[in-house]
């Protein structure tokens, strides 16, 4: 009876939230507070599934890393210097709050400082559910922000280790081993058919030989999970493998965001702490914003970042917790940030929601630099003599790309969002270029050089039809085609005025009836009847 109440309780919030036009994580962690305030009692099964979905989302995170990210200097030097001034930000919030009197409990300088460097940390699940949302995962500022959020989990495992006075077993150094061993994981996965049994692999491979595995040996177990998707990123299916954990991490999840409430309900104290928390909000997608413009990124890249960077990570919990039960806080704490960590999901959901008009004001405010001085991967694009644009480098981009060529179209450009196979494109002779569909200066750019043919072939649901809308502001009186995976849009497409749409479902199944038609007829081989011919 009690879990059917649970399970009420997260659809009926959930509902709500998306009603307000809210991610139903907002809904999630209200259902945790209510319920955690109930006489209903906390189901331990609860916290264990969001263990369980933390582990599966670093997983996947490892899955889309490209560790070359990490090196770059944008990532290295935003997570650095962002983690140092947001430490000793939080840390003097946190020490002028107990001066006036706040009282958590038992609080030590050293946890005071604990408290300030958890805070220096960003969300891991609020950043990869908006960029899987928005589906710029492998947008440039999605990867600056992906990289970031990875420095910053290893610095928080770092911490937790070094406060537990837990050294790891020397057996730790065995986990080397896993490098050669993901190559025997890849043939395995070569082998696993594409339905549940792929689902189940990748679980596996997540909370054994990663979260288990290196838990055992004395090291952070989520860590182990990041570590071991990385490895399998190589493998050509580790995209499909991901996918198939998509439904299985959201729901996991969910246990995560309800655990986070059921803790109790906080006193006058905690509220007081998150309010002022609350206020410094601001203030980390402020320094965000400045670190990364100053590291060379346009304006536009900076402020996205900064915004999807706004929320306090749920690690912030963990090393709270960390400190707590080594004595360096007292017990309220962990109430405490936990109810600062749940509000600033909602302020970030409700910033991130549809931050168009506040991205260009927010853009408006940064001084402009000469485009000489912008990082190479944000200086303005030189498309002269380009006629036609692919969209989407995808199977269909490519095919569609290949036959243009193959006809002797010159000026033929692809344009996809993802880094690695950007470059890989461009190893085998392709002229694609690496660039974010959603940003209105490269629109600006392509209006500039007078394309005459647009091809949207993106594959991701709703990307075509929300470039096609680029292109209505924009006026372009060009051709336009595209592809569609579900009917609606295609209609949408249709309706907007697209010259020709596709649907690849449809269009899969009448090449193959003409495929079939054009067989010649085998002896013995039923005719168009359903009779064997005599």
């Amino acid at each position: 009876m009690i879990p059917a109440v649970y399970l009420l309780a997260v659809v009926v919030f959930g509902f709500a939230a998306t009603l307000l036009r809210l991610p139903p994580l907002v809904g999630f962690l209200a259902a945790g507070f209510l319920l955690g305030s109930s006489p209903l009692p906390n189901l331990e099964f609860v916290e264990i599934l969001g263990d369980l979905g933390v582990a599966v989302l670093l997983f996947t995170i490892g899955l889309k890393l490209d560790l070359r990210v990490l090196r770059r200097k944008e990532v290295v030097g935003t997570a650095a210097i962002v983690i140092a001034v947001l430490t000793l930000l939080g840390t003097a919030l946190v020490a002028a709050l107990l001066a006036l009197g706040l009282d958590l409990g038992a609080t030590t300088p050293a946890g005071v400082a604990a408290v300030g460097f958890a805070l220096s940390f960003s969300s891991t699940v609020v950043v990869v559910k908006l960029l899987e949302e928005r589906d710029d995962s492998g947008s440039l500022y999605g990867r600056i922000a992906i990289g970031v959020l990875v420095l910053q989990d290893i610095a928080a495992v770092a911490y937790m280790t070094a406060a537990s006075g837990r050294l790891p077993s020397p057996w730790a150094a065995a986990l080397v081993l896993l490098w050669p061993a993901s190559r025997l994981f890849g043939k395995v996965l070569d082998r696993i058919d594409h339905r549940e049994m792929r689902a189940l692999f990748g679980m596996s491979m997540a909370l054994l030989p990663g979260y288990l595995l290196f838990d055992l040996v004395g090291v952070d177990g989520d860590l182990g999970a990041l570590i071991m998707g990385a490895l399998l990123a190589p493998h050509p299916a580790a995209k499909e493998l991901s996918g198939a954990l998509f439904t299985i991490k959201e729901l996991l999840l969910v246990g995560f965001f309800l655990a986070i409430g059921l803790d109790g309900v906080p006193g006058t104290a905690a509220f007081a702490l998150a309010g002022a928390l609350l206020l410094l909000l601001p203030v980390r997608s402020l320094i965000y914003t400045l670190v990364v413009r100053v590291l060379g990124m346009r304006r536009r890249t900076s402020v996205l970042t900064g915004l999807a960077l706004t929320a306090y990570s749920e690690f912030a919990l963990i090393v709270v917790n960390t400190a707590t039960d080594h004595g360096l806080l007292g017990a309220q704490w962990p109430t405490a940030v936990s109810l600062a960590l749940a509000l600033s999901f909602v302020v970030s959901a409700m910033v991130n929601h549809k931050p168009a008009a506040l991205v260009e004001w927010m853009s408006g405010l940064l001084p402009h630099r000469p485009a000489g001085r912008l990082h190479p991967d944000e200086r303005p694009l030189r498309l002269e003599g380009v006629c036609t644009v692919v969209f989407g480098m995808g199977r269909a981009g490519r095919s569609t790309y290949t036959r243009l060529y193959a006809d002797g179209q010159k000026g033929v450009l692809g344009i996809d969002n993802d880094a690695t196979k950007v470059e890989e494109l461009a190893r085998q002779g392709f002229n694609v270029l690496e660039a974010d569909a959603t940003d209105r200066q490269f629109w600006e750019r392509l209006e500039a050089v007078h394309v005459a043919t647009v091809v949207l072939a993106m594959s991701e649901p709703g990307a075509n039809v929300h470039v096609l809308e680029w292109l209505g502001r924009l006026n372009f009186d060009g051709r336009v085609l595209a592809i569609a995976r579900y009917d609606d849009e295609a209609s949408a497409m249709r309706a907007a005025g697209v010259d020709a749409v596709i649907n690849l479902y449809e269009g899969a199944g009448e090449a193959l009836a003409r495929a079939a038609e054009a067989l010649p007829s085998a002896a013995g081989s039923p005719g168009r009847d359903g009779a064997t011919p005599a």
